[in-house]
């Protein structure tokens, strides 16, 4: 119970400081005085660079570190992170004490910059390593009471209390799920009350602080495991071995390393050059030689890849949940009769119309398991277009609201329109995130290799990551193409000046667009049969078909 609560801890800081980084958007345009775009930007490739290093993190901990030392480092990083991020505000170490522009100072823009990337690290570190671990531990006590209770009883009373101890075990859970409830609701309702941003920081960065002290007091009783290798290391491995077999002729299929009589595809042939048979005493250098087992599994992942790119919209939809549509919010009307409503609560909305949603994909996997992942895929991305037409719809009503009361030149006054204009384009962004990220998963899981499988998540979360990313080039280049021929830019210094409606648009239309691309791809792409499914068995790995094949491959 003492390892369970250790470990926990960390689950229930990381729950706080995520709703104090959700309104970071706010932060910078109402204290630092950014622009609604460079505010947003700074958010986007934050939210992208976070979910983008979990797959380099999980690399470093199956090769390197292990899931322990990863969850040392990554819980050292998300303290001084949260602490330097509480310390960049004026109060701390400002020029003057009141949260306004002139009171940030170069100390507090470089504590700020510093924080951001240690946060980052901080929360990909705990996504990696924090569930393996625990589960790890979970085992491990388990195991070491059924071993006693098999010296101590016989056969029939062990079994008795092997189900007491399941009992047991559901009891010492309850207080961590009944304490995520009471963190959950601190966060969302409780936190956004506090006024002054320095302790808004400052109490995920003592409770995070706090939570790593008591983390760190089972060191010694912790269970290790040391790392087995990644298979991201393969797939690294058969690059460099094709490389260096550049200048090979393209080898027939009877030349190649194929011990295990692996089923060989001829399309991508250039990688074939990785498993060249090479002399004896040359099989043991795994960066010379691979086997057509690696290749193949490499090639899996190429041939996906037109598919995977068009993930990437769906991640630049999802972007904009947590930058625009709360800078939208920011100076909306909160009142619920008489209780004022914070912001955070969008996220406490946000994350219950995901998880409900989520189980869309659910009931599809009950029906064709071999369909459900590029149907639940089309699904969210036909509710990302109907959620950026909503959105568009909003906007412009509450434009049209600052112009009837004269606040285009006032962007800290009050906009007579209900924060709750908002609520159906956050559900609709809501069940797009729930949708999509079990569809995007449930697609990794059916067409990779099972080597990959305990990456799922992080390719998932990292498509969208690179989507977060690329919102900001696409925010860029509408500006500068809105501003031809001396129009006014969509994206001006304030939101009440900007046409965000007309961004929404551009969002809409990029996502049908994206849409029917996905469609035709999805049509041409050969599926994997799933395990559970009946018929023939299929390669390890989805395919394109021949005909596509023949179009698209240039090797």
């Amino acid at each position: 119970m003492a390892t369970f609560v250790r470990i926990s801890a960390l689950i229930w800081a990381d729950l706080l400081a995520a709703f104090a980084m959700y309104v970071m958007v706010n932060y910078l345009t109402n204290v630092w005085n950014l622009s609604t775009t460079h505010a947003a930007g700074i958010i986007n490739i934050w939210n992208g660079i976070t979910p983008v290093l979990t797959i380099v993190f999980a690399f470093f901990a199956d090769t390197f570190m292990g899931d322990f030392y990863m969850l040392v480092v990554s819980s050292i990083a998300y303290s001084v992170g949260l602490g330097l991020l509480s310390m960049s505000t004026p109060p701390v170490f400002g020029p003057c004490k009141d949260y306004k522009k002139e009171c940030i100072g170069h100390a507090q823009k470089v504590l700020f910059y510093i924080a951001l990337p240690l946060i980052a690290a901080g929360m990909a570190g705990h996504v990696v390593s924090l569930a393996p671990f625990l589960d790890l531990q979970t085992k491990t006590e388990n195991e070491e009471k059924k071993e006693t209770k098999k010296e101590n009883e016989n056969v029939n009373e062990n079994e008795n209390e092997m189900k007491s101890g399941e009992e047991t075990k559901i009891l010492v859970q309850i207080p961590g799920l009944v304490m995520v409830m009471i963190v959950v609701i601190a966060g969302g309702i409780g936190l956004p009350y506090i006024k002054p941003w320095s302790l808004r920081f400052g109490i995920p960065a003592i409770c995070s602080a706090v939570a790593t002290l008591l983390f760190f007091t089972g060191w010694m009783n912790y269970e290790h495991k040391d790392p087995e290798g990644s298979p991201l290391t393969t797939t690294v491995r058969v690059f460099v071995a094709a490389a260096r077999n550049i200048s090979q002729p393209i080898p027939d299929p009877k030349d190649l390393n194929n011990d295990d009589d692996t089923r060989y595809t001829s399309s991508l042939r250039c990688l074939d050059k990785a498993a060249i048979k090479v002399p004896e005493a040359q099989e043991s250098q795994k960066w010379k030689v691979c086997n057509v087992r690696e290749v193949e599994d490499t090639k899996i992942g190429v041939r996906m890849l037109p598919m995977w790119l068009t993930f990437i919209v769906v991640g630049i939809v999802l972007s904009i949940g947590n930058t625009y549509y709360l800078e939208q919010a920011n100076h909306m009307d909160r009142k619920l009769g008489k209780i004022k409503i914070s912001i955070p609560i969008f996220l406490l909305f946000f994350s219950a119309t995901s998880s409900i949603c989520a189980q869309f994909y659910s009931f599809l996997a009950t029906i064709k398991k071999k369909y459900a992942p590029p149907i639940g895929i089309a699904t969210s991305m036909l509710l990302s277009v109907l959620c950026c037409i909503t959105a568009a719809k909003v906007e412009t009503r509450r434009l049209d609201r600052i112009r009837d009361h004269g606040l285009l030149d006032k962007p800290g006054e009050k906009i007579p329109m209900s924060i709750f204009a908002l609520l159906p384009q956050f559900m609709l962004l809501a069940a797009v995130d729930g949708i999509a990220n079990n569809s995007v998963t449930g697609f990794f899981r059916h067409q990779t290799p099972k080597s990959m499988h305990k990456y799922l998540t992080y390719f998932t979360k990292g498509v969208f990551g690179l989507g977060s990313m690329s919102s900001v080039l696409s925010v860029y280049v509408v500006g500068k193409v809105s501003e031809r021929n001396g129009r006014k830019n969509w994206f001006q210094y304030t939101l009440n000046k900007s046409r965000l409606d007309r961004y929404y648009w551009f969002l809409a239309a990029l996502s049908a667009v994206n849409l029917v691309i996905y469609v035709v791809v999805a049509y041409f792409y050969k599926y994997k049969e799933s395990p559970d499914d009946d018929g023939d068995e299929e390669a390890e790995g989805g395919e394109m078909n021949e005909d596509f094949q023949e179009k698209t491959c240039c090797c």
